[in-house]
C-alpha cells in the first residue's frame, strides 16, 4: 500500500511581542496565524474498520491540533518568560487576558518548532508528521520537515 500525506489547515490569531528586537516587532502586536499541518501513512485496509481508506480521519487530526495549539494560542499573547516582559504578562493577566509565558522567543521560527514537538507527540505511532507550516502574513512564513530534523 502506498504511503500517502494529507494536508490540514488551521487559523488562529496570536499577539506577542520580540524582546530586545531591533525593529517594529519589538512592539505588542498580533498575526492572523494560518497552519499547515501534513502527516503521513498508510491508508487503512481492514475493510471492517469505519475509517477504511484514510490515513487519519481529518477530524482526529483536527482534535489533536485543536487541543495542543489552536485553543492554547487562538486569542492569546505570548512572551518570552525569560525577559521583562514577564511584567507585562502580570499586568494582562491580572486584566483577565489571556498570555502564554514560552521559553524561547515567540517568532515563527520558535513557535513551529514547539507546535511539532507537541503534536508530534500526540500522533498515532502509525502516522508520521511530515511537515509544518505556520504563515504569519501573508508573505511570510516557516516551515518545519520531518526529513531535516
Amino acid at each position: 500500500m502506498s504511503t500517502i500525506r494529507i494536508t490540514k489547515k488551521f487559523n488562529f490569531e496570536t499577539g506577542h511581542a520580540l524582546y530586545g528586537y531591533d525593529g517594529k516587532c519589538k512592539n505588542v502586536h498580533g498575526h492572523s496565524y494560518k497552519l499547515y499541518v501534513t502527516v503521513s501513512g498508510k491508508p487503512i485496509k481492514d475493510t471492517s474498520n469505519v475509517k477504511l481508506g484514510m490515513v487519519i480521519d481529518f477530524g482526529d487530526l483536527k482534535k489533536i491540533v485543536n487541543e495542543e495549539i489552536v485553543d492554547v494560542f487562538d486569542h492569546a499573547t505570548v512572551f518570552n518568560k525569560n525577559t521583562p516582559h514577564v511584567e507585562l504578562a502580570k499586568e494582562l493577566m491580572d486584566r483577565g487576558h489571556d498570555v502564554l509565558l514560552v521559553d524561547y522567543q515567540p517568532t515563527s521560527e520558535m513557535m513551529i518548532i514547539d507546535f511539532a514537538k507537541k503534536i508530534k507527540e500526540r500522533l498515532p505511532k502509525n502516522i508520521k508528521l511530515h511537515s509544518l507550516k505556520l504563515q504569519e502574513t501573508s508573505t511570510s512564513f516557516a516551515e518545519w520537515f520531518a526529513s531535516e530534523n
